[in-house]
């Protein structure tokens, strides 16, 4: 079969690639083409398209296109479940749902960065999960610092010195501070450097991962800052006649239909039926 989507690949466009070739189809092509003519170049190639809006393989709700060709094609393994919750909070940047998020971003963020042709991304890649899969498949439970015990008292006292910060009821003061540098960015595409924002406030990177939630609304950080945004989209909606395409640049998001699926998710409508919404329950000024 031959597979078709939009080029430059970073998550989805490499996990789903790879997850093809060893579950369902071992001779699968793809194609790397301009988000404009994959529907195109699709009918013109007979192929495939995955991982852009209005097709079957594509984002549903919370959940990556990874997530839908494990579910079509009922893929069963336990190592591919780990793999799904990786590549999901990879791909949507919510880090939360599983720790090695974050590294499969960077790492998938770096390699696109230093390879131009999506050829050999893909094959680069392809070994990145390979090496994952084994991973969630024989290491998962296996801890880097297991046989350390020095570090393993280390950990203790960090911990046992993060327990004794929790049971203080007085809110820090680099609280203040990171709503303050949220705020500032809110509006930019920016991905959060944990480092570099721990840096700033002069904190551990792991103290401030585990403290966000207490101090903003029992949120993680990107749950936080998706709720700003939207917050902010929903008065531009209701309080200007800004574009949604152009409202969705200006809170911050990649595209518009990055944008159309969180909002719909934060909501329960798509931006185009709020605004109908709002637009209608709006008193008639004509005349008056």
């Amino acid at each position: 079969m031959k597979w078709i989507t939009r080029d430059r690949p970073k998550i989805d466009r490499i996990a789903c690639p790879w997850l093809i070739r060893k579950f369902i189809d071992h001779e699968a092509e793809f194609i790397y083409v301009s988000y404009d003519s994959v529907l195109e170049k699709a009918k013109e190639l007979s192929a495939i398209p995955f991982d852009i809006p209005n097709v079957e393989f594509t984002h549903y709700n919370e959940f990556s296109t990874f997530d839908y060709f494990v579910k079509k094609y009922e893929i069963d393994d336990p190592a591919i479940a780990i793999i799904a919750g990786i590549v999901r909070g990879a791909d949507t940047d919510r880090h939360d749902i599983a720790k090695e998020s974050a590294g499969l971003w960077a790492i998938s963020a770096g390699l696109s960065y230093n390879i131009q042709d999506d050829y050999k991304l893909l094959e680069q890649g392809i070994i990145i999960y390979d090496a994952l899969y084994s991973w969630a498949k024989h290491l998962y439970k296996q801890n880097h610092l297991q046989n350390s015990p020095f570090e393993n008292l280390l950990h203790e006292v960090y911990i046992r010195f993060l327990n004794e910060k929790k049971s203080s009821n007085k809110t820090p003061s680099w609280v203040k501070d990171l709503k303050e540098i949220i705020q500032d960015q809110i509006d930019t595409q920016f991905a959060f450097d944990l480092k570099k924002i721990s840096s700033e406030l002069d904190l551990n990177p792991s103290y401030l991962s585990r403290e966000f939630s207490k101090y903003f609304e029992d949120l993680n950080f990107g749950d936080y800052v998706r709720k700003l945004r939207i917050e902010k989209a929903i008065n531009l909606i209701s309080n200007s006649s800004y574009s949604l395409t152009e409202i969705a640049y200006m809170t911050g998001f990649s595209d518009q239909s990055h944008f159309t699926r969180i909002f719909k998710l934060h909501t329960g409508k798509n931006p185009s039926s709020y605004r109908r919404k709002i637009q209608k329950s709006k008193p008639d000024t004509k005349g008056k």
